[in-house]
């Protein structure tokens, strides 16, 4: 086994981590945290990452107001958010089948 050297390993590790500046924003209100999508009139809570931990930057009315701040639009956060909480397209995954986790059928 080889050795990688210590600045190629650190470029890579540079690489992964959240860079400082970078915003984000949580839904303001009781309970657990929930997907914007779920109350888009609830206030939001902007965060930016300073390089070791999040910091309260400002608080926005609305959903609509935090993806202002965030830099996008209404219509790129609804597609991002569509792509990762889809329906699941294909076969039914709860539909009979021969998958060994399956029940033999008499």
């Amino acid at each position: 086994m080889t050795d990688e050297p210590l600045d190629r390993w650190a470029a890579r590790r540079q690489g992964r981590l959240r860079k400082p500046g970078e915003l984000k924003a949580i839904t303001l209100g009781a309970g657990p945290q929930r997907a914007a999508h779920v109350d888009p009139r609830a206030p939001r809570l902007i965060l930016e990452w300073d390089g070791f931990a999040w910091q309260a930057l400002t608080t926005v009315k609305n959903y609509a107001e935090a993806c202002r701040v965030l830099g996008r639009t209404l219509e790129a956060a609804s597609i991002e958010q569509a792509e990762t909480t889809g329906p699941i397209t294909g076969r039914n995954p709860l539909a009979p089948g021969t998958g060994r986790h399956r029940k033999p059928r008499p």
